[in-house]
């Protein structure tokens, strides 16, 4: 079948940092369904993952974290499928990734793809939407339908793939919701996605949430660059708030200074379920299927703003250079073989 992979990890702009491959058609393990690819998404991960690095891979690492397609086998202990769903997910960072014609994932991680969506539309969707509502309805432990309506939350990195999931969810469970963005570009993208007021992440948010009336956050989502806006962070959350990252630290980050306000701190990473098989690892099942739910009622929307096809090294880099540039809006999907 074919793929797009690496054997070694380099620089976007090298010839070999992802080429074209004829790789073997894995076989599903009982709780595994074989899917037939029909558009992937590109994440922030999958350029993370290439980086340079020494490392070199005797057989070929296979990229990509979002897929939508159609189930073609099932393994012997599989009840949530049957051959011929349409379906999509975001995979298993430990396994081979979705940059190929066929892939293996578990059942208990795969939706079933909203039926008003394309598959390119779809593909934009599952790691974004995961993380998103991980972060909003278990770290958080925001209710859904409204409990906790009216508490503000302050989504840092607007116009991101996570970010631009997060605003339409925390909208939708009745949040007052301040998004981040620095560009007109993005700030006109965040006010459509449905967020009540904006401020600029790339000057010192603390005076620009005064200005709006408010001394504090009740929540506080970082979904961009964690060090450099942890000060500010820890000025703007309510005490006894709560703040979620998701994008690993590179300096410590200073706790003493959420200590005296009782504050919560989580991370969330949204391949945490697959990677240790915990005992709730269906709930990636349930809240794909409750996404695709609220994507067929209109209630949000797919974030996909660019499409490239075919699936090959060559699209693939041009979408890893567009992600490491650092001004993409919204999520990057390529289609067919």
């Amino acid at each position: 079948m074919k793929a797009v992979g690496l054997f070694r990890y380099l620089p976007i702009a090298a010839p070999a940092s992802l080429i074209d491959l004829e790789i073997e058609k894995p076989k599903p393990k009982p709780r595994d369904i074989l899917v037939e690819i029909k558009a992937i998404s590109v994440n922030p991960i999958d350029t993370k993952i290439r980086a340079p690095k020494d490392e070199v891979e005797k057989e070929p690492k296979i990229l990509g974290w979002d897929a939508s397609g159609i189930v073609q086998e099932i393994g012997k202990d599989v009840t949530l499928f049957k051959i011929g769903d349409e379906v999509f997910y975001a995979g298993d960072i430990n396994r081979q990734g979705s940059n190929a014609q066929f892939q293996i994932v578990d059942e208990r991680i795969v939706g079933f793809k909203p039926k008003s969506l394309s598959f390119e539309e779809a593909a934009a969707l599952p790691l974004t939407s995961i993380t998103a509502y991980e972060s909003l309805f278990d770290r958080f432990k925001i209710d859904l339908n409204g409990a906790d309506r009216g508490k503000s939350i302050l989504i840092i990195g607007g116009a991101g793939g996570v970010s631009s999931i997060a605003i339409q969810l925390a909208k939708e469970a009745g949040l007052h919701v301040i998004a981040s963005a620095s560009r007109e570009k993005t700030i006109e993208w965040i006010k459509k996605l449905g967020a009540d007021e904006a401020v600029n992440h790339r000057e010192k948010m603390k005076p620009q949430i005064k200005a709006l009336g408010r001394e504090f956050v009740d929540y506080i989502a970082i979904f961009n660059d964690s060090d450099s806006h942890w000060n500010d962070v820890c000025e703007m959350i309510k005490p006894q708030g709560h703040i979620v990252g998701i994008v690993a630290n590179k300096e410590p980050l200073e706790m003493s200074q959420i200590r005296l306000k009782s504050i919560t701190f989580s991370w969330e990473f949204m391949f945490t379920r697959a990677m240790y098989k915990t005992d709730d690892m269906i709930k990636q099942h349930e809240l794909l299927n409750e996404i695709a739910n609220l994507i067929d009622k209109k209630k949000i929307h797919t974030t996909l703003s660019t499409t490239m096809k075919p699936i090959n090294a060559k699209n693939l880099k041009k979408a890893h250079e567009l992600l490491e540039s650092g001004k993409t809006i919204g999520k990057i999907v390529i289609c067919g073989f």
